[in-house]
């Protein structure tokens, strides 16, 4: 992945007031820093960086060409990728970036984005194709990192799902997702079922039983 280069300047200044003049002046404070690497406050140019991340992967590689405003010493060099980068709730423009350094031989780990190749023969059937993973966290070298993974799902029926363990990649690279994790399954349709109001069943009059008496018959005593 080829590294893309981002001006920076060392800041003389830190805290919460030289930071909003350096954002009303359209830069961002920010600060590098990495692995027996003392850090180094800097502010960039916020349009720059703005370009720089526009339309791109989350993984970026950056050379910060370092200026500390004195013309006797070298500009420093440093590769890094954006750590952190915090924007304003409201108007989403950047306001503090994080940049790690970073070495080409020796492994990192990255957060790689999951293309989905093909459509699921289960949703043909009636199923629900369902993304549960978008990304997973892989270690690797620098060089080694891909911009995406590409994951075949053509042959998911209903019913089937996807873990990480099905994930072919390359041996540069290692998952630290757990090998369960699903990824991305095809589920029955719901159904669903109409409400069905009750049936008032007529009510029964039932006719009361005749009583038929048994009338005593009285003997009648003739006369003696």
């Amino acid at each position: 992945m080829e590294a893309i280069e981002l001006n920076a300047l060392v800041r003389k200044e830190t805290g919460k007031g030289p930071a909003r003049r350096l954002r009303s002046a359209g830069l961002i404070p920010a600060v590098f820093y990495g692995p027996g690497t003392e850090s180094i406050p800097l502010s960039v140019n916020s349009a720059d960086l703005l370009k720089l991340m526009k339309g791109r992967q989350e993984n970026v590689f950056i050379k910060l060409i370092i200026n500390d405003g004195s013309k006797k010493r070298k500009k420093l060099e440093k590769l890094s990728i954006m750590k952190e980068l915090q924007t304003e709730p409201v108007s989403r423009r950047f306001f503090h970036a994080d940049f790690y350094e970073i070495s080409m031989d020796h492994k990192l780990t990255f957060e790689v984005p999951i293309h989905f190749k093909g459509n699921p023969v289960g949703v043909g059937n009636g199923g629900d194709f369902q993304h549960v993973k978008r990304e997973l966290k892989v270690s690797c070298i620098p060089t080694k990192l891909p911009e995406f993974i590409e994951v075949d799902i053509s042959s998911l029926d209903v019913g089937d799902h996807l873990k990480v363990s099905d994930i072919q990649i390359s041996e540069d690279m290692t998952i630290l997702d757990s090998k369960e994790a699903v990824i991305a399954s095809v589920s029955a349709p719901k159904v669903t079922i109409a409400a069905v109001e009750p049936v008032e069943e007529e009510e029964e009059t039932s006719a009361e039983p005749e009583v038929i008496g048994r009338k005593s018959a009285k003997s009648e005593s003739g006369k003696d």
